[in-house]
């Protein structure tokens, strides 16, 4: 079995060759001191601690997943110690701020760190991956108390944290939540009490406390979201005590093994409130946006991972003779049997895939870049349309990284033929851990209903058409920008025609059967722009990629445009 390697060199190419990071964070003050060369020596570092850390740990974790005793969670061998070094090497405070005990970096380097992880062992990164959004949720909404007692923990990693909303009669559906939270004599904590279920370790041994952010809802709540409040409740009081948390049990699952799925009982567990009453969605929003934004990293990196396992295996194994290979520009050393990635119809599924995965990269990274944006740069309007970007590119990039990568990886296990359903090559592993990204956090089809309900018919698509005329002003009048502009001209129409269904009787009912392929339909308009704008900046092989992209993959565009046409009844 061949273990993952993240390939920083392309990484730090794609970082500054397509997106040239480094020029757009010397617009920030806040990054001053941080240039192309830091970023470079802290990627390489990161990827070679992924590869002998993480990548080793990712077989022995499935097969060994995690044990459940009488309440206790043990990780597979291997999974507390790689963890412990992952934090104390400072790998989880990269993107915190200096003053939370953070480094204060910039955020893609965050993000580029957790698709390696992923790619690596994906498992053992559901742990660490809640971090972030936990510090962001505690330092923007919780009392200057709770932070100075938990933002230094939840910043370094010392202590890990947990995202507590689902209910076993509530999946999705949050306005059915029940679990209770009164007032406790002391006027300042609250009892928590009730069950939530599919919690991503809720329990378990990597670190020495977890710190669980539970959605509750108080006497006299309003009904539904409204009456949500958010409660921060620890593994261990501040005391020392125990709190009156449970693990009952942990799931037994089709992949992600290593992982504890924890139902949890809160047994009138001692809470903290967090921002206001009966606002705690909002508050949680922070945590579930960048929860969602690290599921499309995985999608990611697990296809990645796939590819080079196939793409390594391709490469040594021989079967029937290569149909033309002098016109592939491959050769053969004998007349015998070839390499089967001299293959046409391999060469399509690993040619394909790695076209998405650059493709999709670039539209990640470039969602971090906007996400410090927001965050740091001195001018109010850019910060505005940064955040526009990132909350209309999230719910696209989660569902579709999540579905393409699935998709890739079925295909990439194909490659093996039969070699690829048996374990010993590692591939199946992939497609068993990929599949839950399509539903945690959000099902994808809940994402296609947050992007047109929540992201487009709120302003009829406005911040769509800003973001993709920026889009078109970044390719710089470029050969490809009339194809580019093609296709975006008919996301507009479509979308103009969802805004105006959408006033019409029943118009949000008649929608609903058609924002999945609406969601697609802006995947591959953006994908598109991703991989003209890698032509635009002459990245190597970026033109085979492009010729890739538009024999494989755009024509999917036209088959969803043709789709939403169809139903809407729209003129062609």
């Amino acid at each position: 079995m061949i273990d993952y390697t993240p390939k920083a060199h392309d990484a730090i190419s794609t970082l500054e060759g397509v997106l040239r990071a480094s020029d757009a964070l010397k617009t920030m003050p806040y990054f001053e001191g941080v240039d192309a060369d830091l970023m470079a020596q802290i990627l390489n570092e990161a990827a070679k601690f992924v590869a002998s850390n993480i990548s080793g740990l990712n077989r022995s974790g499935d097969e060994e997943g995690c044990a459940f005793d009488d309440g206790k969670v043990i990780t597979p061998h291997g999974f507390r110690p790689a963890y412990q070094a992952f934090y104390r090497a400072g790998w989880a405070a990269l993107s915190a701020a200096p003053e939370d005990g953070g480094q204060g970096l910039p955020l893609v380097l965050e993000f580029m760190l957790y698709e390696w992880l992923s790619g690596a062992n994906h498992a053992w990164t559901m742990s660490p991956g809640l971090l972030h959004g936990a510090y962001e949720t505690i330092k923007h909404h919780a009392s200057a108390e709770l932070q100075a007692h938990y933002l230094p923990k939840i910043a370094s990693g010392e202590w890990l944290a947990t995202m507590c909303i689902t209910e076993a009669h509530a999946g999705s559906d949050l306005g059915l939540l029940q679990t209770k939270a009164i007032k406790a004599e002391d006027g300042s904590s609250y009892h928590i009490s009730g069950t939530k279920i599919f919690i991503s370790g809720g329990e378990h041994d990597l670190s020495d406390n977890i710190v669980h952010l539970v959605l509750a809802r108080l006497p006299q709540a309003p009904a539904g979201t409204k009456g949500l409040s958010l409660f921060l409740v620890p593994k261990f009081n501040p005391d020392g005590q125990r709190s009156r948390v449970h693990c009952e049990r942990i799931e037994d699952k089709m992949g992600i093994h290593g992982s504890p799925t924890c139902v949890m009982r809160f047994d009138q567990a001692q809470g903290w409130l967090i921002g206001e009453e009966n606002k705690g969605l909002n508050a949680m929003f922070l945590m579930m946006n960048a929860a969602r934004l690290h599921v499309a990293l995985q999608g990611i990196g697990l296809l990645d991972s796939a590819l080079q396992k196939s793409a390594a295996y391709a490469s040594e194994r021989r079967q029937f003779k290569a149909i033309q290979p002098a016109q592939a520009g491959l050769s053969t050393t004998s007349n015998g049997p070839s390499l089967i990635i001299e293959h046409p119809a391999i060469q399509k599924i690993l040619n394909k895939n790695q076209a998405l995965i650059q493709c999709f990269r670039v539209l990640a990274y470039k969602t971090a870049i906007e996400l410090d944006f927001a965050k740091h740069h001195p001018e109010p309007a850019r910060r505005r349309r940064a955040l526009d970007w990132a909350n209309l590119v999230t719910p696209i990039l989660k569902a579709s990284c999540t579905q393409y990568a699935f998709d890739g990886i079925s295909e990439c296990l194909q490659v093996f033929g039969g070699h690829g359903y048996i374990r010993e090559w590692g591939i199946e592993q992939h497609l068993r851990d990929c599949r839950i990204a399509m539903i945690y956090e959000g099902t994808n089809e809940i994402q296609a209903i947050d992007l047109m309900m929540r992201k487009i018919l709120p302003d009829q698509g406005h911040t769509l058409e800003t973001v993709l005329n920026d889009l078109l002003k970044e390719l710089q009048g470029h050969e490809l920008t009339p194809q580019i502009k093609t296709v975006f001209d008919k996301i507009e129409a479509i979308t103009q025609t969802c805004v105006r269904v959408s006033l019409e009787a029943g118009g949000h009912y008649q929608l609903n059967w058609i924002m999945p392929e609406y969601l697609k339909l802006l995947t591959v308009g953006l994908l598109a722009w991703s991989a003209a704008a890698q032509v635009n900046a002459r990245q190597a092989q970026s033109q085979a990629q492009w010729l890739t992209f538009v024999h494989w993959c755009l024509p999917e565009f036209d088959k969803n445009f043709a789709t939403i046409t169809h139903y809407l009844k729209v003129p062609v």
